[in-house]
């Protein structure tokens, strides 16, 4: 059985695939695993979901960023990212 947070991660991921077309499933995977040497200090296998669900949200943000504006994109108005720092 799935956790919540293995839920929203798949669903964000999903997010994150759909803003960045033109990139494969393998290298969104190693874009993840260094978002998380970077942020938090250890790689995608040693991360945990909430972590991950962070990661993505945060890497979400800055593709939803690059888009032109658009006051009635439903990517742009689902929330805010949960923020990530190598503290947590």
């Amino acid at each position: 059985m799935m956790s919540n947070s293995q839920r929203e991660a798949l669903a964000v991921l999903a997010e994150v695939s759909e803003l960045s077309p033109d990139v494969r499933l393998g290298q969104l995977f190693a874009h993840l695993g260094f978002l998380g040497e970077a942020h938090l200090g250890h790689g995608l296998g040693d991360i945990e979901d909430d972590e991950l669900v962070a990661i993505l949200y945060r890497h979400r943000e800055e593709l939803v960023s690059r888009l032109p504006a658009s006051p009635n994109d439903p990517i742009r108005n689902t929330g805010t990212a949960s923020l990530v720092s190598a503290d947590s």
